[in-house]
């Protein structure tokens, strides 16, 4: 049996993910799916009950998972200089190696362009982002006040894996093609490296295409005609900027899933953040984090060989499509009036 964790997070998080979980709950009885749910305290509802954000019981636990539910936390807003309040990092810490975030247009839904059906893969345990890519000391320094110096970390074995999992996401969809973005010519030895372990990976996947683009290149293609790519995948801070481009194409955070998956753990949690200003109002768009959890499904599925997670995953994907495509039972941010939980609820419905 599967097990999955429930960290509601923050603020929003608190309503958005029990939604999440009542969605993926009813897929999953409806293809006789089991699931072994385990709820862990994490943020400041556990810092009230607990004194810290991340008590180590939590950690432990997740260590002990197949996947986990990860509401967004309202960490810009903690305390500073307080060891109790720290932000989960559980990417680090698990070793989820590769953000998967779908970017996908919808017919009746406020957008720059339609017809947009993108998965990018951004490598998020390299790169220059210092606090993923050391263990010890920081990544960036400054010897003296005039200069500032940052470290850029990509390694064959990151490389390969975050390619490798683009090409296995690649082969379940029809174009079976992948875009990997680097800055090579310029960059020899880092995005070198990058590009050279993609061809490589390549090679195992010859029903698939492969096909390199320079990032700045990708970004004017990206935002003039984004229907031209299908999986996308990239280091760690090239990443970061284009999967926010790639969103604001087709409506925003609010329709921003997102997977973080690692060797044997995967992690869902949504692109959009806590939301404290419309947290208890019961208006927050449970879209980002209900499809962060199908896509946890969906990987769970393929990673065990179980069929019936797989199937529950496109019942939800279905079910969302519809209740889009009628447009009533949705948050006001989509052109509805229905409240977080009645959307939650008319998906139900729509499985």
């Amino acid at each position: 049996m599967l097990k999955v964790g429930i960290l509601l997070g923050d603020d929003i998080g608190l309503e958005v993910v029990p939604e999440a979980v009542k969605v993926m709950q009813a897929a999953a009885a409806k293809t006789g799916l089991p699931l072994d749910w385990r709820p862990l305290p994490i943020g400041r509802k556990s810092h009230e009950a607990k004194g810290l954000t991340m008590p180590q019981s939590t950690v432990d636990a997740v260590a002990t998972l197949d996947g986990w539910l990860m509401g967004p936390i309202g960490h810009s807003m903690y305390p500073r200089n307080d060891p109790t309040w720290a932000k989960p990092d559980f990417r680090k810490r698990f070793d989820l190696f590769a953000s998967v975030k779908p970017v996908k247009s919808y017919a009746n839904i406020e957008s720059l362009h339609k017809g947009v059906d993108i998965v990018f893969l951004r490598e998020v345990t390299e790169g220059l982002q210092s606090s993923g890519v050391v263990v010890a000391g920081n990544g960036e320094f400054r010897p003296n006040d005039e200069i500032s110096i940052g470290m850029r970390v990509v390694t064959r074995k990151g490389a390969n894996r975050v390619a490798r999992a683009a090409f296995e996401i690649a082969r379940t969809r029809p174009r079976k093609k992948v875009t990997t973005v680097h800055k090579a010519p310029t960059y020899k030895l880092v995005c070198g490296m990058f590009a050279e372990e993609c061809h490589k990976v390549a090679k195992d996947f010859p029903d698939c295409t492969i096909e390199d683009v320079l990032v700045d290149s990708f970004a004017l293609k990206l935002a003039l005609k984004p229907q031209q790519f299908d999986v996308v995948v990239t280091t760690n801070l090239f990443g970061d900027i284009l999967t926010d481009e790639g969103a604001a194409l087709v409506g925003g955070l609010g329709l921003a899933p997102g997977l973080c998956v690692g060797e044997r753990q995967a992690m869902a949690q949504a692109t959009h953040g806590s939301a404290p200003d419309i947290a208890g109002k019961g208006i927050a768009n449970p879209f980002a984090m209900i499809m962060s959890g199908k896509m946890l499904l969906e990987w769970l599925g393929r990673k065990h060989g179980e069929v019936k997670a797989v199937n529950a995953a496109a019942l939800i994907d279905a079910a969302m499509d519809k209740i889009i495509a009628e447009a009533k039972q949705v948050t006001s941010d989509l052109g509805g009036s229905a409240s977080t939980s009645q959307m939650g609820d008319a998906i139900v419905a729509a499985l």
